[in-house]
């Protein structure tokens, strides 16, 4: 099968510091394979690429293995050497959580889409260290965050957030908004979940979510009784490899902690309303 890929996003964060490790897998139009595992902290971005041979994964478990490096639902193992990055080390998860159904909802039976996305855990301990060129990234009961794609290609056009909030743990949110191709016609989709002090909430297209207003790194979505708005305030991006097609040939950037403004509402009544820097934020909507 040509023009596939499919991706994990493990992201660990303590007060002051936050680390992605998202190692995939790639299949070119011509049917060229490989794997890579893409790092992204505070302090860089690296991207190593794998022979295809070392690569694999558990068809119905979070289980993933690239060389000597190992991603599951219950911690991880990395361990990686070459001229530019070494990284290396070991965190464990405390238990997952993940939401109440599949984050596509009924698109999940539509065929022919371009990306499919998965929510792992929202919200997950951490506890551990990993060493990225020198630097110690220590984690001791510290936030985590779980997800994935996999399909064809990333939207040409999307927006997607995702905080874990530490004066309120365990809650989190993940949003994004995308144009998205179905045949003939395109239209902008919306996921999100907000785990509040013990509760989940959905917005979705499928549940009646449109966009208010996207642009200059703001998102406000309406659905019914609710009302979400995100807005990157002060970013800080790296460059990330993204597919199109399966082949990791496109940039992108994601700020991983960066400074964004968050409020909630449910029947005009404000659940949250607050501003942090530690967000994580990749906007490729034209500003």
């Amino acid at each position: 099968m040509n023009n596939y890929f499919k991706g994990w996003y493990f992201k660990a964060q303590n007060p002051r510091q936050t680390v992605a490790l998202i190692p995939a897998m790639h299949i070119d139009e011509e049917g060229q394979k490989s794997a890579s595992i893409q790092i992204i902290a505070d302090h860089g971005v690296w991207n190593i690429c794998f022979p295809y041979e070392q690569f694999s994964c558990r068809r119905n478990k979070l289980q993933v293995k690239i060389g000597e490096n190992i991603f599951f639902d219950q911690g991880l193992t990395l361990n990686i050497k070459t001229d530019e990055i070494t990284a290396c080390g070991n965190l464990k998860f405390g238990p997952l959580s993940p939401i109440g159904y599949d984050i596509m909802g009924p698109f999940r039976y539509v065929p022919f889409m371009e990306c499919r996305h998965s929510v792992f855990s929202m919200t997950n301990t951490v506890s551990g260290l990993l060493s990225i060129n020198g630097h110690a990234y220590r984690f001791d009961n510290d936030a985590g965050y779980i997800e994935g794609d996999r399909g064809r290609s990333f939207p040409e056009a999307y927006a997607w957030t995702q905080c874990n909030f530490f004066d309120e743990s365990p809650c989190s949110i993940m949003m994004s908004v995308a144009n998205i191709p179905l045949g003939a016609i395109h239209f902008l989709g919306i996921i999100g979940v907000i785990l509040w002090h013990g509760k989940e909430y959905r917005i979705a297209t499928y549940l009646g979510a449109k966009v208010a207003h996207i642009g200059h790194g703001e998102i406000a979505i309406s659905q019914g009784r609710f009302k979400l708005t995100a807005t990157l305030i002060k970013k800080k991006d790296y460059p990330l490899y993204a597919p199109v097609h399966g082949g990791m040939k496109r940039l992108i950037r994601e700020s991983i902690s960066c400074t964004t403004h968050y409020s909630f509402e449910e029947d005009g009544k404000t659940l949250f309303d607050f501003k942090t820097d530690r967000a994580s934020f990749e906007y490729e909507f034209e500003k």
